[in-house]
Parts: C-alpha cells; sequence; structure tokens
C-alpha cells in the first residue's frame, strides 16, 4: 500500500497528542489544584475520570469504528478533541473542568483504538512489529515531552496554554486525513453493534473502577462487588451473542490471555509512578513545574530510544521473553521508588528512573506485538480495543491504588506542607504493592511463550 507510511505518520501523531493531552496535564495538575480549590482526592480524579471514560468505550470502539470505518471514526474524533480542547480553557469551576476530561476521554478512546488498528490494516504482517515499535516510540516522545512542555508553558504561560498546544497540530492531521488518506477500513460490515453487551460492560466497569477508587467505605465494597457482577454478565451475555462487542473467546487462545494479562499487571504496575514521582518533585522537593517536567523527561527519553529496538527485535526473537525481562527491571525501579523520602537525592531518583525507563521501553512494543499477532487480520480492531481497555483499565486502577491509599492513609485533606510526611508514605505504599503487580506481569508474560496463534 502506497500510503502506508503517511498512515503510520498520521497515526503516530495523533497517539503523540493523545498522550501529550493526558500526561502534560497530569504535571501541572497542582496548578490546576490551586487555582479551582481542589482536595487530595478530587485532583487525582483530574486523571481518573479521563481514565475511566476511556476504559468504558475502549471495548464498543473496536466494534463501532469496524463497522463505520477506521478513517471516518478517526476524523469525528479528532474533530471532537479539537472543540473541547477550546471549551476545557473556558470553565471557571472543578465540575465543568471534570465534565471537560470526561468528553476528553470519548474522543480519545476512539483515537486509541483506530491509529492502532489502522497500522495493522495497513502493514503486512512480517512489517507489524516495526511499524508498531514506531508507533509506540511516538507514544513514549509523547510521554518524554509532555511533563517538559507541559511544565515550561505551565511555567510560563498557564496551565490552558497546555490544552490549546495540540489544536493546531489537530487541523493539519485532519487535512491530511480529508485528503491525503484515500483508503477507508470497514472490518465489521452488515455486522449489528451489540448495544447490550456494551451498555452491561460500560456499567460494570464504571461500578467497578469507581467503586475501587473508594473501597475504604461501605459503598466502595458493595459497587466494586457490583461491578464484578455486571462483567461477568457482560462475559456470559458475550458467549451468547453472535456478533459480541468484544470476542470473549480470543480469551481461549493463551497467548492472546497471557500478554494482555501482562499488560493489565504492568500499567496497574506503573502509570501511578508518573503520579507520585511528580508529586515528590513538587511538593516534597520544592521544584516548580518547569524543572519538574525536565526530570520527568528522564524515563521516557530511555523509553523512546528502546521502543523502536524492541519492536524490530521482537519480530525475530521471542517477544514474550523481553517483555518479561523487561518487567523484570520495572520490578527494580518500583523497589527503589518505594524509598524515595525527604532526604532522598536527586541523583538517586535520576537512577531510579533511568532502570524505570528502560523496563517500560523493553515490554510494551514486544508485549503489543504478541496481542495483535493473536489474532486473524479481520479482528485487528478488537484486539486494537483489548491492547486500549488492558492499558487504560490498568492506568485508572493504578490511580485508585493511590487514591485509595491517599484515604486510608491521609483522608481527605489538601495537600500542603503539614501533610507532606503523610503524602511521602502514601507514595512509598503504593510503590509496594505496584512491586507486586510488577513481578506477577513478568510471570504473565512468560506463559503463552509455548503457544501458537489459533
Amino acid at each position: 500500500m502506497e500510503n502506508k507510511n503517511l498512515i503510520l505518520l498520521i497515526c503516530s501523531v495523533l497517539s503523540f497528542f493523545t498522550v501529550f493531552a493526558v500526561n502534560a496535564v497530569n504535571v501541572v495538575i497542582p496548578s490546576i489544584a490551586a487555582e479551582f480549590g481542589m482536595n487530595n482526592i478530587v485532583q487525582n480524579w483530574v486523571t481518573i475520570i479521563f481514565l475511566l471514560v476511556v476504559a468504558v468505550l475502549s471495548v464498543p470502539a473496536g466494534q463501532i469504528s469496524g463497522k463505520y470505518g477506521l478513517k471516518k471514526v478517526t476524523i469525528i474524533s479528532c474533530v471532537l478533541f479539537l472543540i473541547i480542547s477550546i471549551v476545557n480553557v473556558l470553565v471557571t469551576s472543578t465540575e465543568l473542568f471534570l465534565v471537560c476530561r470526561l468528553v476528553l476521554g470519548i474522543a480519545l478512546a476512539f483515537i486509541n483504538v483506530t491509529s492502532m488498528a489502522m497500522i495493522v490494516s495497513a502493514f503486512k504482517p512480517e512489517e507489524r512489529g516495526a511499524a508498531l515499535g514506531i508507533n509506540i516510540t511516538a507514544v513514549y516522545i509523547g510521554l518524554s515531552l509532555s511533563p517538559v512542555l507541559g511544565g515550561i508553558l505551565n511555567y510560563n504561560l498557564g496551565w490552558r496554554s497546555v490544552v490549546l498546544f495540540c489544536v493546531p497540530f489537530l487541523f493539519v492531521i485532519l487535512a491530511l486525513l480529508l485528503i491525503r488518506v484515500k483508503e477507508e477500513w470497514i472490518t465489521f460490515e452488515g455486522i449489528p453493534i451489540d448495544i447490550k453487551g456494551s451498555v452491561v460492560y460500560g456499567i460494570g466497569m464504571v461500578l467497578f473502577i469507581y467503586g475501587f477508587t473508594i473501597l475504604n467505605e461501605a459503598l466502595g465494597v458493595i459497587l466494586t462487588i457490583l461491578g464484578i457482577i455486571f462483567l461477568v454478565m457482560f462475559g456470559l451475555i458475550e458467549l451468547r451473542q453472535s456478533h459480541p462487542v468484544f470476542d470473549i473467546r480470543f480469551f481461549k487462545n493463551r497467548r492472546f490471555l497471557s500478554a494482555n494479562f501482562a499488560s493489565l499487571s504492568a500499567y496497574l504496575a506503573t502509570y501511578a509512578v508518573t503520579i507520585i514521582l511528580n508529586y515528590h518533585l513538587q511538593y516534597i522537593m520544592g521544584f516548580d513545574s518547569q524543572f519538574t517536567g525536565i526530570i520527568l523527561l528522564i524515563a521516557p527519553i530511555c523509553q523512546v530510544v528502546l521502543a523502536p529496538i524492541a519492536g524490530r527485535l521482537s519480530d525475530r526473537y521471542v517477544p514474550q521473553i523481553m517483555a518479561a525481562i523487561g518487567m523484570g527491571l520495572g520490578t527494580v525501579s518500583l523497589i527503589l521508588f518505594s524509598t524515595l523520602g525527604s532526604e532522598t537525592s536527586l541523583e538517586f531518583l535520576i537512577v531510579a528512573m533511568v532502570i524505570y525507563g528502560i523496563a517500560f521501553g523493553l515490554f510494551s512494543p514486544p508485549n503489543t506485538n504478541v496481542i495483535m499477532g493473536s489474532v486473524p487480520p479481520k479482528d485487528t480492531s478488537m484486539a486494537s480495543a483489548a491492547v486500549a481497555t488492558m492499558r487504560t483499565v490498568g492506568q485508572a486502577m493504578s490511580m485508585g491504588i493511590l487514591t485509595l491509599v491517599f484515604a486510608f492513609v491521609m483522608g481527605n485533606v489538601p495537600i500542603v506542607e503539614k501533610y507532606y510526611p503523610l503524602l511521602t508514605q502514601s507514595c512509598q505504599i503504593t510503590c509496594l504493592i505496584c512491586v507486586v503487580l510488577c513481578i506477577a506481569s513478568v510471570f504473565a508474560s512468560l506463559v503463552g511463550i509455548k503457544s501458537t496463534v489459533d
């Protein structure tokens, strides 16, 4: 396909900006919290509400985009992304700010699914690992630049400049999609949308993740249990559907199952780390958002360097072993992060961040290649939805763990100097919990080595 490199470029740029839209705002949360008067629990929800929406929509997004066309859905999602970014800078209350984050999550849920599915559709199987490696490199470049660009923009122009940064670039992407990309990919033509399954899944995911964040209360336990019940119902419904929104039978493929569980465990273990480091650098060490952004650049740079190499190697060698080595290093980095305190040197923190960056750079491209290569070509949008779902559910639950620990250790308080010792203790406990999850990802990566593609 002559346009495959252009498609890879478009999807990689979109991947960059979807990551930037999330992570750059994470870096400036202290500034947003100060302007809107948010407490420690609410400011975590700036991240959680976005991840929750993406987690809910990633599964139906695979079927919807496959039915109506990957390119068409991407264009609509980009338009929504543009509009809500502009509206976001005009809001004047916490509630409206969170609503904007919710709508942004809707747009990015579809972009996450369609961008990866378009790449898989455009490239031959023997080229797929390298192409996915480049796409994931764009994700890591976004992870690299979002804290430093977000910090610099916030320090000099305020947090609204961070939200608007993506807008001019999205106009260029829209022009390329409309003018240069003539292909359309429809993999579910004539197949009805599984509304029943989508609704039950959405209710279950909302109940489960929200309940999980307030497990310290009786209501949280009830909602979490109800969420699990709805998700089990979703699985039973899907097994009986002739055209399920997500084919649960994919999980009978041991290779697909183990790689997805490894991905879920990895994001559970690692996502909250960036928030922890951001809080540690700005609150405990007293750095401004600009310097904090520069320090947070370290780990993603390591990921940027390693991701394309790991992607290519995963086409030649056993990808599960590479993923397991990555998460093994991730375990080491989390053990180091669990010792962070007010006396921790910046040099120690930098070394731990380098190990962390190398770890995830080795893990993600091979693991993604395993998932995408475990299904027939016609089901790539489903597999892409699985990748997006594991990532966002893991990220949301990782933030849920941090919020839950905050609630148990700190209570519902603003993050001010007198509570800094409790903030440090909360972050240390969270990192120790994540060590266990990282070890689980190592073992999950190794399970499917001997399995073949069904």
